[in-house]
């Protein structure tokens, strides 16, 4: 297979903030073109879980999403700290979005929303057995609603489109397909 690579020649930030930082490279393609106006939005590392109560149900939360001016059912999502083991971080973000803990973990997935110009991953984990053992502590910003739901609503809410965000689609797809 031939070498599809580009070689960044320079990168000039535009800005750089806690959870977005914009750059624009300069990039030679394998055959030598300069394309040299190229976009990269940095992200953190992103995890989300999918997380399963000891009666079976599912926990899903909602919440606001300015960007799409809509309140969305999603899985429980969060960064990563810097220096944070991606499964640390999800244990943490399910307990202060939720107040849920415990259960038996396992990563399920990783990808990526945006290859072709975002730069961070996103590991999906799937805790099965958890408890609500604590209260929401959320961030200044988070307003979020907890539900537990059977698992064959949530496989029909996601079916008929009442998750928006491909992130939180794609590991829903792969449990009810695989596990």
């Amino acid at each position: 297979m031939k070498d599809l690579n580009w070689k960044t020649l320079s990168s000039e930030y535009l800005f750089r903030r806690p959870w977005l930082t914009a750059r624009r490279d300069t990039c030679q393609l394998p055959d030598g073109r300069i394309n040299d106006e190229y976009y990269v939005l940095e992200y953190p590392t992103w995890i989300n879980v999918i997380a399963i109560t000891t009666d079976g149900e599912m926990v899903i939360i909602r919440q606001y999403r300015h960007g799409l001016g809509r309140t969305c059912f999603e899985i429980v999502a969060g960064c990563v700290e810097p220096g944070e083991d991606p499964m640390d971080a999800a244990k943490r973000e399910l307990m202060e979005e939720t107040g849920y803990t415990g259960g038996q973990w396992q990563e399920v997935m990783q990808f990526t929303c945006n290859a072709s110009s975002m730069n961070n991953i996103t590991h999906s984990f799937l805790a099965i057995g958890v408890e609500k053992t604590a209260t929401q502590h959320l961030d200044d910003t988070e307003d979020i609603e907890v539900y537990t739901f059977p698992q064959e609503r949530v496989k029909e809410m996601l079916l008929q489109g009442d998750f928006m965000q491909v992130s939180m689609m794609a590991p829903l797809y792969k449990y009810f397909s695989h596990f």
